[in-house]
C-alpha cells in the first residue's frame, strides 16, 4: 500500500510543478480585491451607488451615539427602578406608622412595660388625624404613642375598641401628619393579585419595613377565643396573603397595586411548619367598625342579654341527663346565665334552655348565633327563637337591644 501512495503523490508533484508562481499571484490578487470592497462598500452606500442602508449598532439599540469617553474620566449611568410596586409603596408608605403600647409599671421595674405593633392613618379632619390599627395591639395600654414615619413621637387617644374585629382607632395631633391612606374595595380582589404588607416587624428597630407577595384567599374563616379560655367564640373573616407578616406587623397596612389599603394586618399563623400564611382583615369588614369606634366609641350590634356556651363544648352525658335533649339534637346553644333587665329575661328565657334556630336559621354553635345577629339582624329587631326546655320545644319572641361590652 506505502507504494501505491508514494507513486501518486510523486505524479501529483511533477504535474504541478510548472504553475506555483501562478497560484501565488492569484492568491494575492484575490486578497487585494477583498481588501477593496471591504474599504470602498461602506463609501459607494453612502453616496448611494449601492442599493444597501448602513445602519450603526447604536442606532441597531434605539440609543444616541455617543462619543467614546475620554481615558480617565469615569462614566455614571442612571437606571430606571420605578415599577408599580415601588409607586404603591411611596403613596401609603408614610401613614403607616408605630403604635406604641405604655403599661404600667410593675414592682421589679421602674419602667412601663412597652409594646408596639403598626397602625394606618387613614384620615386627618382640621388639626386632628385618625389611625387604625389592632385592638391587640393597644390592649391594657396606659399610655398609647404613635410613631410617624419620620420618628416624631405624638401621644394617641384611644377612641374606642372592638375585641370581636380586633381593631381600635387613635386620635392624635394630625400638624405633623402630610399622608393621609386611601381604602379600597376588598370585594374586588382577585385571588393571585399583588399584595404588598406594610409595618414595623419586632419594633420600631424594623420600621416601615415591606414585603411582598400574592392574595392566597379572599374569604378565610379563621376561629378565634376572645375571653381567654381556650373555646373558639368567633370566627375571624380574613384574608390571606404570603406576603410576610411577622410580630409587630399588626395593625399595619396591606395594600394593592394601586397603593390603595385593602386589609388591616392582623394575625400569623405562629408555627414553625407553616410559612407564608398571614391573615389580615378586610377593608369591607373593618371600614363600617372604624367609623362607629371613631364616632361613638363602640360597635353597636345586637344582642340577647345571655351567656352562651357551644352544646358541643358540653360532655354528651348531660346532654340527655341535665338538658333532657332529644337523641337527635346534635347542635345547638346553651344558656348559661341571663342577664338582668336583659331581652332574654322579658322574654321568660332560662339557664339550660338550648337555641336551636334563630328566625328558622339553624344554629349549631355559639359563632352561628354570634355571626346571625351582627350580620344578618339589627337592634330593635324582633327575631324567633326555638329552644328546648325539659325536653320540650317552644317557640319564644324577643326583641333585641344594643349589646352591652363583651
Amino acid at each position: 500500500m506505502g507504494y501505491y501512495d508514494e507513486h501518486v503523490t510523486e505524479s501529483v508533484n511533477r504535474r504541478r510543478g510548472p504553475n506555483r508562481g501562478s497560484g501565488k499571484s492569484a492568491f494575492i490578487g484575490a486578497v487585494i480585491g477583498g481588501l477593496v470592497v471591504l474599504f470602498s462598500t461602506p463609501l459607494l452606500v453612502n453616496i448611494g451607488l449601492l442599493p444597501y442602508q448602513h445602519t450603526t449598532e447604536s442606532e441597531l439599540s434605539g440609543l444616541p451615539e455617543q462619543e467614546a469617553p475620554q481615558e480617565g474620566i469615569s462614566q455614571t449611568i442612571s437606571y430606571d427602578v420605578n415599577s408599580d410596586v415601588t409607586q404603591a409603596v411611596d403613596k401609603v408608605s408614610d401613614a403607616v406608622v408605630g403604635v406604641i403600647n405604655m403599661q404600667q409599671a410593675n414592682f421589679f421595674s421602674q419602667e412601663g412595660a412597652e409594646g408596639t405593633g403598626s397602625g394606618v392613618i387613614y384620615k386627618k379632619s382640621g388639626d386632628k388625624a385618625y389611625v387604625v390599627t389592632n385592638h391587640h395591639v393597644i390592649e391594657r395600654a396606659n399610655e398609647i404613642e404613635v410613631s410617624l414615619a419620620d420618628g416624631t413621637r405624638i401621644p394617641a387617644t384611644l377612641l374606642g375598641s372592638d375585641v370581636i374585629t380586633d381593631l381600635a382607632v387613635l386620635e392624635i395631633d394630625g400638624s405633623d401628619v402630610e399622608v393621609v391612606a386611601e381604602f379600597g374595595n376588598s370585594d374586588l380582589l382577585r385571588v393571585g393579585e399583588p399584595a404588598v404588607a406594610i409595618g414595623n416587624p419586632l419594633g420600631l428597630r424594623f420600621s416601615s419595613t415591606v414585603t411582598q407577595g400574592i392574595i392566597s384567599a379572599k374569604e378565610r374563616s379563621i376561629p378565634v377565643d376572645l375571653t381567654g379560655n381556650g373555646q373558639v367564640d368567633w370566627h375571624a373573616e380574613v384574608i390571606q396573603t404570603d406576603a410576610a407578616i411577622n410580630p409587630g406587623n399588626s395593625g399595619g397596612a396591606l395594600i394593592n397595586i394601586e397603593g390603595q389599603v385593602i386589609g388591616i394586618n392582623s394575625m400569623k399563623i405562629a408555627q414553625s411548619s407553616v410559612e407564608g400564611i398571614g391573615f389580615a382583615i378586610p377593608t369591607q369588614i373593618a371600614v363600617p367598625v372604624i367609623e362607629d369606634l371613631e364616632m361613638v366609641g363602640e360597635v353597636r350590634r345586637p344582642q340577647l342579654g345571655v351567656g352562651i356556651r357551644s352544646l358541643g363544648e358540653i360532655p354528651s352525658v348531660y346532654w340527655q341527663e341535665t338538658l333532657k335533649l332529644p337523641n337527635d339534637i346534635k347542635g345547638g346553644v346553651v344558656i348559661t346565665s341571663i342577664s338582668p333587665t336583659s331581652p332574654a329575661e322579658r322574654a321568660g328565657l332560662q339557664e339550660y334552655d338550648v337555641i336551636v334556630s334563630i328566625d328558622d336559621e339553624e344554629i349549631n354553635d355559639s359563632h352561628d348565633l354570634r355571626k346571625f345577629l351582627y350580620t344578618e339582624r339589627k337592634i330593635g329587631d324582633e327575631v324567633k327563637l326555638e329552644i328546648y326546655r325539659n325536653g320540650s320545644k317552644e317557640t319564644l319572641m324577643v326583641s333585641l337591644a344594643e349589646q352591652q361590652s363583651f
